[in-house]
């Protein structure tokens, strides 16, 4: 099915259609194949054409549009052509229909209305002016709309219609490829819900990307080991279950899994944190106390945060990892244990290592087999099946049935950056599932205004706009100009009416575009 509601909001389509209301004044709808009016908001949409605006809210007209344009679906589907113009004679001037088809199937179109197609060389101009006039007066206008709409009507030569068909066979092209790509992603959710189970889900971490899949890969081969870890990623990236995986998934797994935040104290109490203390040792010291190190023996030490240890805690921890011996704070005699580290960090510890904040030796011994936990901006194929296990989380969380996002909110959570990573997306839809209150779908209007503001900036500058549409629609704006100022004798006051833009507008596309009368003469 056809979501029709998302087109109207679709930046480039929005572009053309300011197009084409700027340059002709003609405005396009579109229809199911039977000819209906969809994506129509009576609130919203607004029209170049007075005429069109007025006589498309009538549902006698929106009734007679969908019998001719389901007559012209049939006619298009018994011959080859791409579109079909048509006198639309309940309202007195011309349409043009381009058909949607997706799978060979015709499922709509887009209707361009508010025009003549050719000025009539047999001199009945004034009778297609006549009956406009005549027919919108049928439907109530007032006299004053009435000769509104007459000044807006446009005729369109040879080469206007070649220009004007166009963009409205481009904007049918947009739709098509919105479709198939909405369609695709929803297909993918579905499919990789039958297929989480599979290798899209590695214990609580799930990805179907390449990365993610390299990296399952590499916790597979080191299952057994015993082996230090350096796990390295961004904050947010999910560190801390590839320690839990490492540890559940090896031969330590019925041992213990500690875990301690290294940048979480300062020096001293980080200390008594990981070596112990005996009793009297410091002032609060009123008994002897482990350390997190004999709590782990024989099984796993997540150390998460690792670069932010001070200089002395690194030659401690690097004799912990090199002789597996310790002193509790206030202590004279060695404890020995049999730990395995993973430690994690944020930081570049390379280049830590190169400005000597970060000891070389402890760097190495850490390092022993290195996990770079890939952010979520390079795997954005993993935001599908994200979305949809935290939907059902949530759902299971709150006993209340699991929600969906529409086609637009899926689309621009794919243009954001996410700095917070799968932890910034989690919060992102517990949130949406909050303030979607009773509904079932959540729309994109009431996603945080971050991702809003930067999935809109995206479109601007993003492959639709900056690659071959963006220039197509400069170098249709540029042989206009160029065409008209030759044709018109570079009068910039008459082409600028034909246009419908100010004088001023003109003459600041003749300078973008280098169509300066004087460079245009020059030899090249």
């Amino acid at each position: 099915m056809i979501n029709w509601n998302e087109f109207e909001h679709i930046h480039v389509i929005k572009k053309l259609k300011h197009v084409l209301q700027t340059w002709w004044n003609i405005d396009i709808v579109f229809t199911d194949e039977r000819g209906q009016l969809k994506g129509f908001d009576t609130d919203k949409v607004s029209y170049a054409s007075p005429a069109v605006n007025y006589l498309v809210h009538k549902e006698s007209i929106q009734a007679n549009l969908a019998e001719m344009v389901s007559t012209t679906i049939n006619e298009l589907r018994q011959s080859n052509k791409q579109y079909s113009f048509k006198k639309w004679d309940a309202a007195g001037f011309d349409i043009c229909v381009f058909p949607i088809v997706i799978e060979n199937d015709f499922v709509g179109t887009v209707t361009a209305m508010g025009f003549f197609k050719e000025e009539n060389i047999q001199g009945n101009t004034v009778q297609r002016i006549a009956d406009v006039r005549e027919r919108l007066a049928t439907f109530g206008c007032t006299n004053e709309l009435i000769e509104k709409s007459l000044g807006k009507l446009q005729y369109l030569n040879d080469t206007n219609r070649s220009h004007f068909c166009e963009l409205v066979e481009l904007v049918a092209q947009e739709v098509v490829t919105l479709h198939v790509e909405i369609s695709s992603r929803e297909n993918k959710i579905t499919e990789l819900n039958k297929e989480l189970g599979n290798r899209y889900k590695y214990d609580n971490m799930i990805g179907k990307s390449k990365p993610m899949q390299s990296l399952y890969a590499l916790l597979d081969k080191i299952k057994f080991a015993d082996s230090t870890v350096m796990i390295q990623g961004e904050n947010g990236t999910g560190k801390e279950l590839i320690a839990k995986s490492i540890h559940y998934n090896s031969h330590r797994k019925d041992k213990s899994f500690v875990i301690q935040n290294c940048s979480a104290f300062n020096d001293n109490l980080l200390e008594s944190e990981l070596f112990g203390h005996v009793k009297g040792s410091f002032t609060g010291a009123l008994k002897d106390k482990k350390g997190l190190f004999e709590m782990a023996d024989k099984g796993t030490f997540f150390l998460d945060e690792i670069g932010d240890t001070s200089p002395q805690m690194q030659v401690k921890l690097l004799r912990v990892l090199q002789e597996g011996t310790f002193t509790p704070v206030g202590a004279t005699e060695m404890k020995k244990v049999d730990v395995r580290i993973v430690a994690a960090t944020n930081r570049n510890l390379r280049e830590m290592v190169e400005n000597g904040t970060f000891r070389e030796d402890l760097y190495y011994r850490l390092n022993v087999i290195n996990i770079r936990v890939p952010p979520l901006r390079e795997r954005k194929e993993d935001i599908p099946v994200l979305v949809d296990y935290f939907l059902t989380k949530t759902a299971e969380t709150s006993n209340k049935p699991k929600k969906g996002l529409m086609g637009r909110a899926i689309e621009k959570l794919y243009d954001y950056a996410w700095p917070g990573n799968v932890r910034e997306l989690q919060n992102e839809i517990e949130r949406l599932c909050v303030l979607s209150g009773e509904e079932n779908k959540i729309g994109h209007e009431i996603l945080s205004p971050k991702i809003l503001e930067t999935g809109d900036k995206n479109k601007v500058q993003g492959s639709r706009l900056q690659g071959k549409l963006k220039d197509a629609l400069e170098e249709l704006e540029r042989d206009m100009i160029k065409e008209g100022l030759r044709r018109t004798g570079w009068n910039k006051s008459k082409l600028a009416k034909e246009l419908g833009i100010s004088r001023a507008g003109l003459i600041m596309k003749v300078e973008k575009y280098g169509l300066d009368k004087r460079k245009l003469a020059r030899p090249s």
